[in-house]
Order: C-alpha cells, then structure tokens, then sequence
C-alpha cells in the first residue's frame, strides 16, 4: 500500500511539475515559398530521379550519358535558348504520354528516400522548420513535375508544392502540359495565385532562391532571401539588402551535384526520366 502511495504522490509531483508546450497558433496571412533545386537540395531533384531510374535498371548507361552531357553544356552555355526549350519540352512530353500518374509517384517516393534525402541542405530545411514553427504555411515552388514536387513537400513535412502540371486523362498522362513550364514569371503567377486563393498577404511573407531565374518570385515577396546564390542573384541581393545564406563548402560548390539553374536543364532531367519510363511501362504489358 505504501509503494502505491508514493507512486501516486510521484505521479502528482511529475505533473504538476510539467511544463505546457503551447499550441502555435497558425499565422494564416502568412507563408514561405522556398525553390528546390540547389536552395531546398543539392543539385537538381529530376536529375536525381533520373539517377534513380538508371539505378533501377530503367534506362541504358548511354542514355544517361547522353542526358549527363545535355546537363554539362546548358551549364556552359550559361543561357536558355528557346527554341532547345522547345524542343526538350516536346520530346519530354512525347516520352512520357500514356505513362499511369501512380507509377511515376511511387518511384518518385523510393528515390527520394534512396537518393535525394541526404541531398536536402539542412541549413535550408531548418529555415522551412522555423516557418512551420511559427504556425506558417510552407510551399515549394519549383519547374519540377509537380507529382514529384509533391512528394518532397510531404517528406520534408511541409504544406505543399506548386510544379509543373503536366495533363492527365484515366490516371495516364497525355503528353500535353496544363499551362506552361513553372519558371521564372510563372513562379510568381503561381504564388499571386495562390495567395488570392488562401488569403496570403504577399508583403508578409517570404520567399528562398538561389537562382536570378526566380527574381520574380523573391521581389514580389516582402521578405526575399537568396540561398547559395548564383552570382547574378547574389549582386541583386547586395545591391538590395537581401539576406542572403550561404550553405555550400568552397567557392566552386555552384559545381557540386550538376547544380541547374536553367529551365532547360530541368526539361533535359525530363527527356532522361521519360526514355526510361517509357521503356519500364512497355516491359510491363
């Protein structure tokens, strides 16, 4: 009996003695949007998704070297030629048309735990962390496939993602997009949007890049930051007073997991992923 009395008194003593964690109180006029390649993870995610094709068996060792070398010389290049975004954007969605939705999400999911997971920038999810502790709302907006964008955000445990929609028909997709490739201005049309639907106040809230593609973006934000900037993001945000971070090692980490910043480099990844799908779902009838 007196055992039983002095786990009661002790059980008295813990609670009262335990502090409340209060309840965050969600900021509803608020939110971040933070970009995915090279500012949430390393290098771009539909190459690593490609990569885990290639790893799967899904696709030939010369496809992904020719997909490798696409990479290497729109990183030269430096630039976005349209008339070769056309062109990746056409063959992309040639590839991938009739391949069933369910399938490209469940692989997407294997890879992301396979292969990107350890690729994420801690630096940049404890910013997101931080966010979603205030009781905000944090979305990723990114030219990735947005099935793909998708399961990211719910790995990572945001709130969602805004990415390239590509039209499906029966849970297969067509070959057509819905709309136009997430880039640049179509970033920020995407966030306006958004914000009108879910009653955001743009001036409240905040936006991560690292690349000057998605100036839109960051300036129609009231709090821009740039994370590991290129060099021409990195002179806005000086010129401007942007907080800028820095979570790379050495000053050639801009090299590090064939970062891309270019759409193109993006619809490439595309090409690569589609070839190998294309030849998984033939095998399978």
């Amino acid at each position: 009996m007196r055992r039983r009395e002095e786990a009661e008194i002790a059980g008295e003593v813990a609670a009262a003695a335990a502090v409340s964690v209060p309840e965050v109180v969600p900021d509803l006029t608020a939110a971040a949007f933070f970009d995915v390649d090279n500012t949430m993870m390393r290098g771009a995610s539909i190459y690593h998704f490609a990569r885990g094709l290639a790893a799967r068996g899904l696709f030939t060792s010369r496809d992904l070297m020719k997909f490798a070398l696409g990479q290497a010389w729109f990183r030269v290049r430096g630039n976005e030629n349209p008339e070769h975004i056309a062109k990746a954007k056409d063959m992309a969605l040639a590839f991938v048309a009739g391949l069933k939705v369910d399938e490209v999400v469940r692989l997407g999911e294997e890879i992301y735990d396979d292969v990107m997971a350890d690729r994420v920038w801690q630096g940049t999810r404890a910013l997101a962390q931080a966010h979603l502790d205030a009781g905000q709302r944090v979305w990723l907006v990114t030219a990735t496939p947005v099935e793909l964008a998708r399961v990211i955000a719910q790995r990572l445990g945001l709130t969602g993602a805004l990415g390239t929609v590509a039209e499906t028909a029966d849970g297969a997709y067509t070959g057509r997009l819905v709309g136009d490739l997430l880039h640049g201005p179509a970033k920020a049309e995407a966030v306006r949007a958004l914000a009108r639907r879910e009653g955001l106040d743009l001036a409240r809230c905040t936006a991560y890049s690292d690349s000057a593609n998605d100036l839109p973006m960051l300036s129609l934000v009231g709090h821009p930051h740039a994370i590991n900037p290129d060099s021409e993001l990195r002179e806005h945000a000086r010129e401007n007073g942007w907080d800028v971070r820095d979570f790379r090692t050495g000053r050639k980490a801009t090299m590090i997991g064939l970062p891309i910043a270019a759409t193109a480099g993006a619809i490439a990844g595309g090409v690569a992923a589609g070839i190998a799908l294309r030849r998984h779902y033939r095998s399978a009838l």
